[in-house]
């Protein structure tokens, strides 16, 4: 049995956990490591790219950030969340604000130390990366259109930061890049039409409040349109060996989704409408294994 002050303390980790949002910077982390053995390095042995010190602490570098961004999102969102996600904030909530912003100082310092490893440049660009995020959080997620590109930029640069590293200029690597960017969009202005209810309480000019939800959706086609056309660009002109199964399996969901989305007026639809496209970014991670199933045989 756990004493009150075991429960306690495994409450407040929890919490921590789902402030920072930890499986999401799992899977950043797989995908980061993924697209580098298949991606960005595939001349590369598996061994060389899971124990190059410096992608590790690109890596570590980026997870810190990452959780830094998620804890000064939800510090700037805590009412909004209270009235789009009440459960959750409770939860968050067993942390104080000012413990909060401790962690993201440290955070955001251990991501400076760990780049410093790598070279004077990658400490510019994660100070970049870093300011870019809360200038995000303060000002940008408040505007329409701004706010959804910035957030989309700021998910793609943890991978920006990986293609820097290896300077592999293939137009592969631009064309998954593009399609990542465009899923990321479409998840935005998704999640914009799910918390539309705290976004007009408080005031944020989020595209649907701005412009409606009509114009939401039709804006929310054209890109679901466009990252139809950018995986079949794909299937069609790259060598992804049988990852083109799962751009097929996304263009049939793209397709869904945007049947249901014009049939959407409730936030449980929309919410439904936004795990579609989780499932297809986290599928798209373990996907990249199928771009060669041989290569964990033949590269070791």
């Amino acid at each position: 049995m756990l004493s009150r002050r075991q429960k306690h303390i495994l409450l407040k980790f929890f919490s921590l956990f789902s402030v920072v949002r930890g499986y999401n910077i799992l899977i950043v982390v797989l995908a980061q490591y993924l697209a580098s053995v298949y991606i960005f390095a595939p001349d590369k042995t598996i061994k060389s790219v899971l124990f190059d010190i410096n992608l590790f602490m690109l890596v570590l570098a980026s997870s810190a950030t990452i959780a830094a961004g998620y804890i000064i999102n939800n510090f700037y969102d805590s009412e909004k969340d209270l009235i789009n996600k009440p459960t959750k904030t409770m939860l968050d909530r067993l942390v104080s604000q000012n413990t909060k912003l401790s962690f993201y100082f440290v955070l955001n310092f251990l991501a400076l130390v760990f780049a410093s490893y790598v070279s004077f440049k990658a400490v510019i660009f994660f100070a970049i990366y870093i300011f870019a995020i809360w200038m995000y959080s303060h000002r940008f997620k408040k505007q329409p259109m701004t706010g959804n590109v910035v957030s989309a930029i700021l998910t793609v640069t943890p991978f920006f930061a990986i293609f820097i590293y290896y300077q592999n200029f293939e137009l592969v690597v631009f064309a998954h890049a593009i399609f990542l960017f465009l899923l990321v969009s479409m998840r935005e202005l998704t999640k914009d039409l799910e918390n539309i209810k705290g976004d007009l309480a408080l005031n944020y000019r989020t595209v649907p409040v701005v412009y409606g939800e009509k114009t939401s959706k039709l804006m929310l086609t054209v890109v679901a349109l466009l990252t139809v056309v950018s995986a079949i660009v794909l299937i069609l002109y790259f060598q992804i060996g049988l990852m083109y199964y799962f751009f097929y399996l996304s263009v049939i969901l793209l397709v869904i989704f945007l049947i249901l989305l014009w049939k959407s007026n409730q936030k449980t639809h929309y919410l439904i409408l936004h795990n579609m496209l989780k499932f297809i970014i986290v599928a798209g991670v373990f996907s990249i294994l199928l771009i060669d199933i041989t290569v964990v045989l033949n590269r070791i």
